[in-house]
């Protein structure tokens, strides 16, 4: 079931170069994972099969956490259709970026 999700990870620290350090953890295992990722200035989007950006979720906390963030708290979308699908990164995107 293909799905799409849009990630915001906040680790609770006390500077913003901690925040930046964590959140590039964060988005280095995003990159690892192989799906087809777009980093913005407040959040990240995947896309792929609905379980495995469950588990992306989950791991994204735990990669933050590792990274020394006490804290983490994350804002998560979610779009789903599995009958009709639905828009890809690139559909969504790319005439803003040419």
């Amino acid at each position: 079931m293909e799905a799409n999700i849009a990630i915001q990870v906040l680790p609770h620290v006390s500077s913003d170069q901690e925040v930046v350090r964590i959140v590039d953890e964060v988005i280095d295992y995003i990159k690892g994972t192989g799906l087809n990722y777009f980093v913005g200035p407040s959040e990240t989007s995947v896309e792929g099969d609905y379980d495995t950006l469950m588990e992306i979720v989950k791991n994204c906390q735990l990669v933050a956490l590792k990274a020394g963030a006490p804290k983490v708290s994350a804002y998560v979308k979610i779009s789903l259709a599995p009958k009709d699908g639905v828009l890809t990164i690139e559909e969504k995107v790319s005439k803003h970026h040419q």
